[in-house]
């Protein structure tokens, strides 16, 4: 019950979050470290996945594949999380405190281990 209940929200999250990325993408391509290429594209492209994985957690077929599609996206855009918080960019027009955007990185360790429960 609680993994389901967690599955959901995870769903949620990614779905949410992936959406964003074509609502507000100007705070994505800001975070986005300068030696990537096409910033813009690889925003809407991370969008794309975000939104897959979250749709296909919630589809018994495709959720092992979603889950490991979402582990490998969060260890895709770590770089673009270290890029903040080294840099202190504020994701919205407001800055974020220094230790909101350190604690963001170990966050990805945590959704990590979240997707891992649906391998």
């Amino acid at each position: 019950m609680t993994l389901t209940i967690l599955k959901w929200l995870l769903a949620g999250v990614m779905t949410f979050a992936g959406v964003m990325h074509f609502v507000a993408p100007r705070g994505y391509v800001k975070i986005m470290p300068s030696w990537l290429p096409a910033p813009a594209a690889l925003v809407a492209i991370s969008g794309v996945f975000e939104v897959l994985g979250g749709v296909g957690l919630l589809v018994p077929a495709t959720q092992r594949i979603a889950a490991w599609g979402l582990i490998a996206l969060f260890v895709a855009v770590f770089p673009a999380n270290v890029n903040m918080a080294v840099k202190k960019i504020p994701l919205g027009k407001s800055p974020m405190p220094t230790w909101a955007l350190w604690a963001r990185l170990p966050l990805q360790a945590v959704f990590i281990g979240w997707a891992w429960l649906y391998t």
